[in-house]
């Protein structure tokens, strides 16, 4: 028998709750090389079909063969920011349904190519990208499959449509109806077409980064971008503009204002309360952040101190989000109504959140009144 004091640590009470990060980018693009140490720093750096962790971008722009859209890709990124990546070389091809076909890829014997590989990222390089594109190699279908792999990585994904004008662009919208994609259009002059699909990964990174993911991608100066490839009109106070008309389309585009800027808040979700791309984008980050609240209380004793405990981490964390703008508002409860014995007993309480994110001023309506006011006591002041 020990003759002493024994002291046993326990911890109990909220848990500390990492911030949610959304600003790992996933870049599915081709590349080759046009000479043999070209194609052999390329095929070791961006091995095909295999997801490839980027922590340093300028590294991996010099090993980006010199041609596809790799290399072009990259660059439109970093000259936005310096983020983390994780990018899937595929081959390219001069035949469009080849090369479209090794870019959709597939899933077979447990082995992922193409686009698909982005779903093995995390168990292989160790990062879950979360801002998803293809730029320049955007087809319908290849969108069409991108916007399967955004929900299921909870990811957002950027894609130009399928048209040569405004009006068959506004037609190719009506074929979606996601919350997880933005469709931008036009592109810029900067040569590669995908450009902009490519600037937008780097500058939602670069947002996410200073700002935060509750902020929008419009209204924020691009670098790099030397022009726009279609003239579109543009008027703060005229929604008929070619530019507004594509904004009520769902349609994000570029103006030019002190700077080139995506102009655009909406996804193509069919239901209203995702329509803006920081309410989606709230989801997920809350989504991401209630499994950290829960994580450390899984396979405890359920108890009323964990439920409280449970609680009082999350709503902490809530009231950290509220202070700091990234939502309006967020709850979590416990309801007696839908925590029957028998599902407590199975080890199966249930939560609810209640959350608002917080909406981008997107249309402020202002009155401009006339009034023979301000001539009141004008003859005085002369006096």
């Amino acid at each position: 028998m020990t003759h002493g004091l024994t002291i046993t640590e326990s911890a109990t009470g909220p848990r500390p709750v990492k911030e949610a990060s959304l600003a790992v980018i996933g870049l599915v693009a081709t590349a080759a090389g046009s000479t043999e140490p070209l194609t052999t720093a390329l095929n070791a750096a961006f091995p095909l079909n295999t997801p490839v962790l980027v922590d340093n971008i300028r590294t991996a722009i010099s090993n980006a063969g010199d041609s596809g859209t790799l290399k072009s890709a990259l660059e439109a990124i970093a000259d936005q920011t310096t983020p983390i990546m994780v990018v899937v070389r595929v081959a390219p091809d001069e035949d469009p349904e080849v090369e479209e076909a090794n870019v959709l890829g597939g899933v077979t014997d447990d082995v992922y190519t193409g686009m698909q590989a982005l779903l093995s990222a995390e168990q292989v390089v160790g990062v879950k990208p979360r801002i998803l594109g293809t730029p320049g190699l955007n087809t319908a279908d290849i969108t069409a499959e991108l916007v399967v792999i955004a929900k299921k990585l909870r990811a957002f994904a950027y894609a130009a449509p399928v048209g040569e004008t405004a009006a068959a662009v506004i037609t190719e919208r009506e074929s979606y109806s996601a919350r997880e994609l933005m469709l931008i259009w036009p592109d810029t002059t900067n040569g590669f077409q995908g450009d902009a699909i490519a600037r937008a990964m780097g500058l939602r990174a670069r947002i996410d980064e200073e700002q935060g993911w509750h902020k929008t991608l419009s209204n924020v100066a691009m670098d790099g971008v030397t022009g726009i490839d279609r003239d579109l009109h543009f008027d703060l106070l005229d929604p008929s503009t070619p530019v507004g008309v594509l904004n009520d389309a769902d349609i994000t585009t570029i103006i030019r204002k002190t700077g080139f800027r995506f102009w655009g808040n909406r996804t193509c979700s069919d239901a209203p309360e995702f329509a803006f791309e920081s309410a989606v984008r709230t989801s997920h980050a809350l989504q991401d952040e209630i499994a950290d609240i829960m994580q450390p209380f899984m396979d405890n004793p359920m108890t009323t101190a964990l439920i409280k405990d449970i609680l009082e981490t999350g709503n902490a964390r809530y009231r950290k989000l509220v202070t700091a703008g990234r939502i309006v508002g967020a709850q979590m409860f416990f309801d007696a109504e839908d925590n029957n014995a028998a599902d407590l007993a199975a080890g199966r309480p249930k939560f609810r959140i209640e959350y608002t994110p917080a909406a981008p001023l997107e249309n402020p309506e202002i009155g401009l009144v006339i009034t023979d006011y301000y001539y009141t006591g004008f003859a005085d002041l002369l006096n």
